[in-house]
């Protein structure tokens, strides 16, 4: 049996593409466990209103007070919550795109009698001030763990990007695959991306300097190596896409080069001529 599961709260508000989010996984899971925070919107109702027998929901009230570890801990409930031996993790900003889906159903029957792998990698497109734009830097993942094994001592890590193992927090072992995820977190309309930053400032008020500049800047700051998308996106995203189209969105900084960039500029050309990101973090080890 083949789960699914994510985390969501207040997913109108902050403009969430959540109903895209689950109906990316439906197509390859047997279920999918939605943990829903209790939310000043009608997030329940909208997940309710895809009216699949397969989403589970589970809520509860969220401390927000406790940062990444409230991430960490309620993506854990809802991993427990799941019944079947694998479970694909999205996020709820994040879209599986199909041919992916196919892939992770396809790659769990492969590796599912090797106890050497852990989890499965998705690659990721990360679109920035809207849904024409990717952030390919060196600073956004190009790779993360998005399908484990349930049980087992793995477990969310830090802020649920990724997973570890056991108390220890071995890093999960981890194999490469062709499926594709769509994070569309900084691509969202104005408004959305305001109510991002005052909550992010709730969670980590230790940034609250940072994050009031931020609103009052009332742009997206400019980053080196953000590129015109030419692809095609998920079908599961394509209404919400369209519905956005028509909101404003914040615009893009003005560029501000400095020599810190450099390095990122270097790091690309190496990746583009070798495929190599050389010293890239790893929330995995690969096998």
């Amino acid at each position: 049996m083949l789960s699914a599961f994510t985390i969501v709260r207040n997913a109108i508000k902050l403009n969430f593409p959540i109903v895209a989010t689950i109906c990316s996984v439906l197509g390859a899971c047997d279920e999918v466990v939605v943990n829903v925070g209790k939310s000043d919107d009608e997030t329940r109702e909208v997940i309710e209103g895809i009216g699949d027998p397969r989403i589970r929901i589970i809520e509860n009230v969220w401390d927000m007070s406790k940062g990444d570890a409230t991430l960490a801990f309620q993506t854990q409930r809802a991993m427990d919550a799941c019944h079947g031996s694998w479970g694909i993790y999205v996020q709820a900003d994040e879209v599986l795109h199909e041919r992916g889906a196919a892939i992770l159903k396809q790659k769990v029957a492969e590796y599912d009698k090797d106890s050497r792998v852990e989890g499965l990698l998705v690659s990721y497109l990360h679109f920035y001030g809207d849904c024409e734009h990717v952030a390919t830097n060196r600073r956004w993942y190009r790779r993360e763990v998005r399908c484990v094994r349930l049980g087992r001592g793995i477990h969310p890590y830090q802020g649920a990007q990724g997973f570890r193992v056991g108390a220890e927090a071995r890093k999960i072992r981890a194999r490469l695959t062709d499926a594709q995820m769509f994070h569309y977190g900084w691509a969202r309309p104005t408004a959305a991306i305001r109510e991002k930053l005052k909550i992010t400032k709730e969670m980590y008020p230790w940034a609250a300097r940072r994050l009031d500049q931020e609103l009052a800047r009332g742009s997206l700051e400019w980053i080196p190596l953000l590129r015109t998308f030419h692809g095609t996106h998920p079908v599961a995203a394509r209404e919400w896409i369209a519905a956005n189209a028509r909101e404003p969105h914040p615009p893009i900084g003005p560029r501000h080069f400095q020599l810190a960039h450099l390095r990122l500029y270097v790091s690309d050309l190496i990746e583009r001529l070798t495929g190599a990101r050389l010293f890239e973090f790893r929330n995995y080890t690969l096998v």
